[in-house]
């Protein structure tokens, strides 16, 4: 396992670590990583001994670049290079108490290390001492790697009782890698399910944005879903599951054509928050679902009803309420708009709201509707792909001729104020939005000077004067 240390960094830490006369091992992610050629530059060092002394060294000899930062209650310290991250930890064991992931840490041996670990597939060392470049895998790891399975080292029951989020990592790990989860393991996972209540928001959200980002992030959702921990973490998305008749109509499983759109989507976009979009965009259908005697299934309002829910949805997953947030609330909310008009028609004026209200994410948005067409009929698909494409060009045609590029109104509400003198008014909001009505239904042009005019038209009307 030579190769996985070519670096020089190996060498300069298994000599210091031999002049200090203690053991140390590459442990976990980046031999797991290193194997199945995936790169990485995060490294984890066990050592038999101090290994806060032992990065404290490392550090000093990488020179002025290098940063060091330990961590006394949790016994480990964290060397950054220009190149690398290396955390240092003692060689510890673990025992866990039924109400809490914080375990009892005591000093232990390699062979402790390497069974407190999740998976065989983290439990991978490669020695940095005399037989420098050894691997220990004393529960058959290599194997796992080399099958793609992921199986805990131990009894699955214990691994996930003492430490929930291990599950979560479980399925991720099987997201990322295209790995199977071991049967056995995964009927532990179904059974530990409600000790995942002890788990953080924050962490669990940490562990969801790691799948959502996997290469087909449908896999971890689908294992979520089978093993029963999808109800307990993400309740809206697992009541989207189903499918209903009545009458002999039945609705499509909003839950699966979700994946589906979340698949599509991951093949051009690696955007996080655009991908959030595509797992809320038919949140609200659950609430929104109506049968019609003589339409079937409708969904009315869903979008409007979903851009409604993602803040709440963030905010019990504890995700960011920022700017992400507004942007996966715009994305659902609009998610409807382009499909309308490639099916029933376009026009110059829907062209234009369109493109002002979706501003600069008008991209990102024609990418999700893109991702969203999962028909199973080939012509309807071919027939929605044509009519998108053409909506898409108008846009880009509708926005060079108007000047509408990240619109802003020519006349703001202070330009308002300033021309006739007065305060903060009904009168200011009246005369803002009939100028923006005006130009996109195109009876003024997108132009300072037409607005201007237009709003001492607009003065009159509402007896005011302008100042001189």
């Amino acid at each position: 396992m030579k190769e996985a240390l070519q670096d020089p960094i190996f060498k300069q830490i298994a000599t210091i670590a031999k002049a200090s006369n203690v053991s140390a091992y590459v442990v976990g992610g980046y031999v797991r990583d290193t194997l199945l050629k995936r790169k990485t530059k995060d490294v984890d060092v066990v050592v038999l001994g101090d290994g806060i002394a032992l990065a404290k060294q490392f550090a000093q000899t990488c020179g002025k670049d290098a940063t060091y930062a330990y961590f006394k209650n949790f016994g480990t310290a964290m060397v950054k290079t220009k190149e690398w991250e290396v955390e240092f930890v003692g060689a510890r064991k673990e025992s866990y108490s039924r109400d809490s992931r914080k375990p009892e840490v005591t000093p232990g041996t390699l062979e402790d290390d390497q069974n407190r670990r999740d998976f065989t597939i983290n439990a991978l060392a490669i020695s940095l001492n005399d037989d420098f470049g050894t691997l220990v895998d004393p529960f058959n790891g290599i194997n796992d790697l080399n099958q793609g399975i992921i199986q805990t080292p131990t009894n699955p029951d214990i691994t996930f009782s003492d430490d929930p989020l291990r599950m979560l990592r479980g399925i991720r790990f099987a997201a990322q890698l295209g790995f199977t989860i071991a049967p056995k393991t995964f009927e532990a996972i179904s059974r530990n399910r409600e000790r995942i209540k002890i788990i953080s928001t924050e962490r669990i959200s940490e562990e969801l944005n790691k799948m959502i980002l996997a290469p087909v992030p449908s896999v971890g959702f689908k294992l979520l879903f089978e093993c029963g921990l999808l109800k307990l973490i993400f309740p809206e998305l697992q009541a989207m599951q189903g499918i209903e008749t009545k009458e002999g109509k039945a609705h499509k499983d909003n839950f699966y054509h979700t994946l589906q759109v979340l698949d599509n989507l991951s093949t051009e976009s690696n955007d996080l928050w655009l991908r959030w979009a595509a797992i809320l965009h038919d949140i609200a259908k659950p609430v929104t679902k109506r049968f019609d005697a003589g339409n079937g299934w409708t969904f009315h309002g869903h979008e409007d009803k979903g851009g409604r829910m993602v803040s709440g949805i963030f905010r019990r997953l504890k995700l960011p309420l920022n700017e992400k947030m507004k942007f996966v609330e715009k994305i659902v909310s609009m998610h409807h708009r382009p499909k309308a008009l490639a099916e029933d028609g376009v026009t110059d004026s829907a062209i234009r709201r369109l493109i002002v209200d979706a501003g600069e994410d008008i991209d990102a948005l024609f990418m999700f509707c893109r991702a969203d067409m999962t028909s199973k009929n080939p012509q309807k698909l071919q027939l929605y792909r044509k009519r998108l494409k053409e909506v898409e060009q108008m846009v880009a045609d509708v926005t060079d001729r108007d000047a509408l590029r990240n619109w802003q109104p020519p006349v703001t509400g202070e330009d308002i104020m300033k021309t006739f003198g007065i305060g903060p008014s009904r009168e200011v909001g009246f005369i803002k939005t009939e100028i923006r009505e005006q130009i996109l239904e195109g009876q003024i042009a997108n132009t300072k000077e037409a607005a201007v005019k237009f709003m001492l038209e607009l003065g009159k009307k509402y007896g005011l004067t302008p100042i001189k």
